[in-house]
């Protein structure tokens, strides 16, 4: 086919409102989901960002991911950083993939939330002393080898904690210094403490969306490079 011939069939092509193959949805681009059918994407421009996306989404029996609902983010006040190396203090949400081990929260749960649900009371605290052995759990009451400067009293946080699911991180077996009390929770007044954060109103869509049987995950990263969601 000579050149012109060819350009003249691409324009019409182009025409008719055929382009380039849509890219495959991010969970098909990722190594590791977790192995369930549901999952959470926290998505950052770059590492520096205090903003982005969270998208959930499930994956039909047909083995396909479909989006299910998006909400605006927020990350840390200092931006991300890979969870494997975290620090304690830095105001850095830790990168990487995640499981859900519960929800929580000062409000009552969503009706027909199916996710298990903790209430918030008032002797409900999240321990992040490093010297604790509660270290990065929930404590009801605050016990005394933790110390209340160095923990979380959650019904402090109304706004923040009305809904909140906890991420595993450094939550199964528990290293000191790394951090502690890492949820996606309702946004705040402005970035995070390390947490992801979303509009209330999300956050209780998630909650009604989120099914233990299908095991979620959390995946949370950037665009690109090395904490890019996709590498997880």
């Amino acid at each position: 086919m000579r050149p012109g011939a060819v350009a003249l069939a691409v324009s019409s092509l182009l025409a008719l409102g055929a382009g380039p193959p849509a890219p495959a949805p991010l969970p098909a681009r990722m190594a590791d989901t977790g192995g369930g059918t549901q999952l959470i994407t926290a998505v950052a421009r770059g590492t520096a960002s205090t903003t982005g996306t969270v998208t959930w989404w499930d994956r039909t029996a047909g083995g396909r991911w479909v989006r299910a609902g998006s909400a605006p983010a927020r990350f840390g006040a200092n931006g991300l950083t890979e969870g494997a190396s975290r620090k304690q203090g830095t105001n850095t949400t830790p990168t990487g993939l995640y499981g859900l081990p519960y929800a929580f929260g000062i409000e009552a749960a969503p009706r027909g939330t199916g996710y298990p649900y903790r209430r918030v009371r008032q002797d409900s605290w999240w321990c992040q002393d490093n010297g604790s052995r509660s270290y990065n759990r929930w404590t009801e009451p605050r016990p005394a080898d933790c110390r209340a400067a160095e923990s979380e009293h959650l019904v402090t946080y109304r706004t923040q904690y009305a809904h909140a699911l906890v991420v595993g991180f450094n939550y199964d077996r528990p290293v000191r210094g790394r951090g502690a009390g890492i949820f996606l929770h309702v946004h705040g007044r402005g970035a995070t403490a390390g947490c992801v954060s979303v509009p209330k109103d999300a956050m209780r869509r998630i909650l009604l969306w989120a099914d233990p049987a299908r095991r979620p995950h959390i995946a949370v990263g950037t665009v690109s490079g090395p904490t890019a969601v996709s590498r997880l």
